[in-house]
C-alpha cells in the first residue's frame, strides 16, 4: 500500500523552494512529483518567464478544479525565523508561502489522495504569475484548457481567505480594481512673477478634492461600498523660487458590481475635462484594469461548499466579497468560483506562518468537500 500524503511534509517540501516570482525554483517540480505518484496527468505549461502546472485526475465530468499558486512575494526585512526553512515550531509551521498559499496546495493535494479516484475529475491548476503581473499564468492556462475543449464545472481557489480558522470565511466574489494616473501640465515659472507662470499644482489639488470626496456608491448585500485611494502625489520639484511645470499623481478605485471600469473610466474623465477647461491646463489621465467586479450568486454550489464547511468545522462560513484581487477573477468566466483557504493574518508579512493544526484542519474540509462534491454534484 502507497504511504498517504503528509499535508505538513509537503507544504514544507514546496516552501524550501525559494519560488519569488517569477522563479520557480523547482516547487512545481515537487508538486509534479507527488501529483503523478497518486495517478494525476500532469502538464508542464511555460509561458514567457513563467511555469505552470496543470494536472487531472479523471477525464469525466463533473469537472472539480483547485487553482492556486506556488509563487510567493520577496522575503522583505525582520524575520526572526529562516523565510525559507520550513520550520515547524511551538505547533506553527514558518515561512514565505505558508499561509500564502503552498500549505493550502499541499492540503488539498493529501485530500485528493485521501478520497481516491473520483466519479468524474479533479484537477489542480497551479501557476508561478499570481503575485507578478498575472499575464503568463492563470489566463493563459485557462486559454490552454479551451483550446483542447476541457470544461470545469466548478472551482476552489485556495487562497487564505479566512480570518481566524481555516474554513470560517468564504469568498464568494471579489471587487474591481483600476489604477489611474494623472499627469497636469502647466507652464513653469518664477515663484515671483507667478502671472507669468500656470501653476499645475491647485490644479491637481482640486482634482484630487473633487475625486477622493465623491462617494461612489453605499454598497448593496454582497458588497461594501467601492472605495477610491489617492496611493502617491508628486511634483519632483526641490527649488523653492520655481513653479513647477508639472504636477502628477495616483490612485486606485476598488468597485463593486454596481459598476463596470468603462463606467468608472468615463467618470474620472469627465471630472478631467471639467478642472481642465475650468483652469485651463492640460491633463492627461491612464488607467489600468486589473479586475473587474465579480459574484458567485449563492445557489447549489455555494450551499455545498457552505454546508460541508459547517459539518468539519460546525459553523457556517461567512460569505465575503471583501480585500484586494485575486485569479478568480480570471476563472469566474469559466465556471462558477469561490474561495476558500487558510487564514491570511501573516501573508507577505516578516515571520509568515500557520498552525500545523490548521493544515490538517483544512485538509479535512477539502476532503470532505470533494466527497460531498461527487456524491451530488451542484449542477
Amino acid at each position: 500500500m502507497p504511504t498517504e500524503i503528509d499535508a505538513l511534509a509537503l507544504a514544507q517540501a514546496l516552501i524550501r523552494r525559494p519560488s519569488v516570482t517569477p522563479k520557480d525554483a523547482g516547487a512545481l517540480d515537487v508538486l509534479e512529483t507527488v501529483l503523478k505518484s497518486i495517478g494525476f496527468v500532469t502538464h508542464r505549461l511555460p509561458f514567457g518567464d513563467v511555469d505552470n502546472l496543470y494536472a487531472r485526475l479523471g477525464d469525466s465530468a463533473p469537472h472539480f478544479c483547485f487553482a492556486g499558486h506556488t509563487d510567493v512575494v520577496p522575503v522583505g526585512e525582520g524575520w526572526q525565523q529562516e523565510p525559507f526553512g520550513a520550520e515547524v515550531k511551538d505547533g506553527m509551521l514558518y515561512g514565505r508561502g505558508a499561509a500564502d498559499m503552498k500549505s493550502a496546495i499541499a492540503a488539498f493535494v493529501a485530500a485528493a489522495d485521501k478520497v481516491g479516484p473520483p466519479k468524474g475529475s479533479i484537477s489542480l491548476l497551479i501557476t508561478g504569475d499570481e503575485e507578478g503581473v498575472a499575464v503568463n499564468g492563470t489566463v493563459k492556462l485557462l486559454e490552454w484548457l479551451k483550446s483542447r475543449g476541457e470544461k470545469i464545472d466548478h472551482c476552489v481557489v485556495g487562497e487564505p481567505t479566512s480570518v481566524a480558522k481555516a474554513g470560517d470565511t468564504l469568498k464568494i466574489g471579489r471587487r474591481g480594481s483600476i489604477n489611474f494616473k494623472l499627469t497636469v501640465a502647466g507652464v513653469q515659472g518664477h515663484v515671483g512673477y507667478p502671472q507669468k507662470a500656470k501653476n499645475p499644482i491647485p490644479v491637481l489639488a482640486e482634482l484630487v478634492t473633487q475625486l477622493a470626496s465623491h462617494k461612489l456608491d453605499k454598497g448593496n448585500d454582497h458588497f461594501d461600498p467601492s472605495t477610491l485611494a489617492f496611493t502617491t502625489l508628486d511634483v519632483g520639484n526641490d527649488a523653492t523660487n520655481v513653479i513647477p511645470g508639472e504636477a502628477r499623481a495616483a490612485f486606485n478605485i476598488r468597485f463593486n458590481d454596481k459598476h463596470t471600469p468603462e463606467s468608472l473610466i468615463n467618470w474620472v474623465n469627465d471630472r478631467v475635462t471639467q478642472v481642465a477647461r475650468q483652469s485651463g491646463c492640460t491633463i492627461e489621465v491612464t488607467s489600468q484594469t486589473s479586475g473587474v467586479s465579480f459574484l458567485t450568486a449563492p445557489g447549489k454550489f455555494t450551499q455545498l461548499v457552505s454546508d460541508t464547511v459547517a459539518g468539519v468545522t460546525g459553523q457556517s462560513p461567512f460569505f465575503s466579497t471583501s480585500g484586494g484581487t485575486s485569479d478568480a477573477r480570471f476563472i469566474k468566466d469559466f465556471c462558477p468560483v469561490v474561495e476558500l483557504g487558510l487564514a491570511g493574518a501573516t501573508m507577505h508579512k516578516a515571520d509568515e506562518c500557520v498552525a500545523v493544526a490548521e493544515i490538517a484542519a483544512l485538509t479535512d474540509i477539502y476532503a470532505a468537500l470533494l466527497t460531498a462534491y461527487f456524491a451530488k454534484p451542484p449542477i
